[in-house]
């Protein structure tokens, strides 16, 4: 019988989807104030903006935040549960090591 790991746990899992959230909700407020820097940016340097191109900037700006934000809050997850650990590397014993 194996003993529930990493994610494979409620608790662990509710624990760590929790703290995941968390730091999404931070990060949402933190992308919206680049959202507004970039439009500041954009205003100074340019003058009024067409409201596509401020849609744009919006999405544009926020959306490429959340992403790279989403994957490294990912990675974090996955590495701080054990998850990382429960990986079996089934090809270990095939490659020769080359010395």
């Amino acid at each position: 019988m194996t003993r529930k790991q990493a994610l494979d746990d409620p608790q662990i899992a509710a624990t760590a989807w929790a703290r995941f959230r968390r730091i999404m909700a931070w990060m949402a407020l933190g992308g919206a104030i680049c959202v507004g820097l970039a439009l500041l940016f954009l205003y100074w340097w340019a003058g009024q903006l067409p409201i596509h191109m401020t849609i744009a900037t919006i999405l544009g700006v926020w959306l490429t935040f959340m992403l790279g934000t989403g994957l490294m809050a990912l990675t974090f997850l996955s590495s701080g549960t054990g998850h990382d650990e429960q990986v079996t590397d089934r090809l270990k014993d095939e490659v020769p090591l080359d010395d």
